[in-house]
């Protein structure tokens, strides 16, 4: 399993409504082509874009830019964040 679990923290929230992001932990050796394909297979969603990032705890974190057909506080509302 790639995805580990979505982030709802302050930051995370508001990229979700200015940006159409949703913030995800995932595996650290997961690539983002890899990532991509697992959300758009599980959630049933368009991405268009993965921005990724490894904090000092030493996890994975991928910026999701959905497209203009998924909104991310669908997805986040699939999810249980909101």
């Amino acid at each position: 399993m790639i995805l580990k679990y979505p982030l709802s923290t302050e930051q995370a929230l508001s990229k979700m409504d200015s940006e159409n992001k949703l913030v995800f932990i995932v595996d650290r050796k997961a690539t983002k082509p890899e990532i991509k394909a697992e959300l758009e297979k599980l959630l049933q969603v368009k991405v268009k874009k993965i921005n990724t990032l490894i904090n000092q705890d030493g996890d994975k974190k991928a910026y999701v830019r959905f497209a203009q057909t998924s909104r991310a506080i669908d997805v986040a509302t699939k999810l249980g964040l909101m």
